[in-house]
């Protein structure tokens, strides 16, 4: 079996019929994506459209149509990309709707969480080679740059008010990840220095800076001055998209960004920060009695969170993969096979369906969608999986 997890011809079967599951399901006529579905393809809340999935699922057809030469999944990111022109975002607020009911915003603060989505969305846009996509991608570079860079900090801040005139104190290391990420893809799609300067200044300041007092690992919340914040959402650990505790697929996560970025600037602490990043996951959360990775542990290295996400899985599994490669060391291949065979049981039921968003620590389905808004439309695993392809087909 573990095999097949290694064979390219297995993962690009596995990333062409997730992407065509949303290609059949998730295209809404009046515009943009359903983005609540059941594992029927059917779906539910049609009028509700998060700026996050709209990317995300934009970004997929757009990278998946260039890599594999399909012609409708190209036509379904034209129609995802005027979507989040056309509606999610604002040009009198010089914003994006962050919540779309039907035609109505329903919520309109800004995040720089979302911008990095707006932003990797025109990444995958300009590889495919839609228009507008290379002006797209500079304006939403500025947007970050004007409402949320601060130079002093070398970092984004977070949260908004609609009219740009309140900033919340509150900082996170999250947006910043996927900032990173979206400036890793903007050098790739254009070749421009800065956004990949800007990329490794946000991986230093994430993983070495901010770590010093939290043991090496990345701690997750900050105050307005980027001091961690032990406190913040304590009483909340399932919180979506700021959870409390140190977060496993995200120091996972980490190691694949810093592997990316060493890719095109091969310095030595990047492999360094990137292994132990990920070596600190494994150790602390992989359930060595029933597989996969738990969700979140406290500072005193206690499980605080034993659920088990699709997108910890599938990141995981492209950092291990990427650490295989570059480290050359067979561990790192075990840590993958572990990964997939446990998910292929488990998140996609030995199919190649879109794997099922939550289980408990038991691996029983906790979510009966497999896709819903801002919360899983398989933008980690289609990205996983190109990633490991990658790595698989390249010398």
């Amino acid at each position: 079996m573990t095999g097949q997890f290694r064979d390219p011809s297995f993962i690009q079967t596995h990333i062409e019929q997730l992407t065509q599951f949303y290609q059949q399901h998730a295209i809404d006529p009046q515009g943009g994506f359903y983005q609540t579905l059941l594992p029927t393809g059917e779906h539910q809340q049609p009028e509700v459209k998060q700026l996050v999935s709209s990317t995300r699922l934009t970004w997929v057809f757009a990278t998946c149509a260039k890599q594999f030469g399909q012609a409708p999944w190209l036509e379904s990111a034209q129609h995802g990309f005027d979507y989040v022109k056309q509606h999610h975002f604002d040009p009198q607020r010089n914003a994006y709707n962050w919540v779309m009911h039907g035609e109505q915003a329903h919520e309109q603060d800004n995040y720089c969480y979302g911008l990095a989505f707006v932003l990797l969305m025109h990444a995958g846009a300009l590889n495919a080679g839609l228009a507008d996509a290379k002006q797209g991608l500079e304006a939403t570079f500025e947007l970050m740059e004007q409402r949320f860079w601060q130079p002093e900090f070398g970092l984004y801040a977070d949260q908004a008010s609609a009219d740009w005139q309140d900033y919340s104190d509150y900082r996170g290391q999250n947006a910043n990840m996927h900032a990173c990420e979206a400036m890793i893809a903007a050098y790739e799609a254009t070749q421009e220095q800065r956004y990949l300067d800007r990329a490794l200044l946000i991986a230093e300041n994430i993983c070495i800076r901010q770590t010093q007092t939290t043991n090496g690992l990345i701690w997750e919340h900050y105050s307005k001055n980027w001091q961690v914040d032990w406190e913040y959402n304590k009483d909340d650990p399932k919180n979506l998209y700021r959870p409390w505790g140190f977060q496993p697929g995200h120091l996972t996560e980490w190691t694949k960004l810093l592997l990316l970025i060493y890719r095109h600037s091969p310095q030595p602490w990047l492999l360094i920060s990137a292994e132990n990043l990920f070596n600190a996951a494994w150790t602390t959360a992989w359930d060595k009695e029933r597989g996969g990775l738990y969700y979140g542990f406290g500072p005193d290295g206690n499980i605080c969170d034993d659920d088990k996400y699709f997108w910890v899985q599938a990141e995981s599994m492209a950092a291990a993969a990427l650490l295989a490669k570059a480290t050359n060391k067979e561990v790192y291949w075990q840590c993958y096979d572990q990964l997939w065979e446990y998910s292929w049981q488990h998140f996609c039921e030995q199919k190649h369906q879109p794997w099922w968003r939550l289980l408990d620590a038991n691996n029983q389905v906790l979510d009966p969608t497999i896709a819903s808004p801002g919360a899983k439309i398989d933008y980690h695993t289609i990205g996983a999986c190109l990633e490991v392809l990658r790595v698989l087909t390249t010398d």
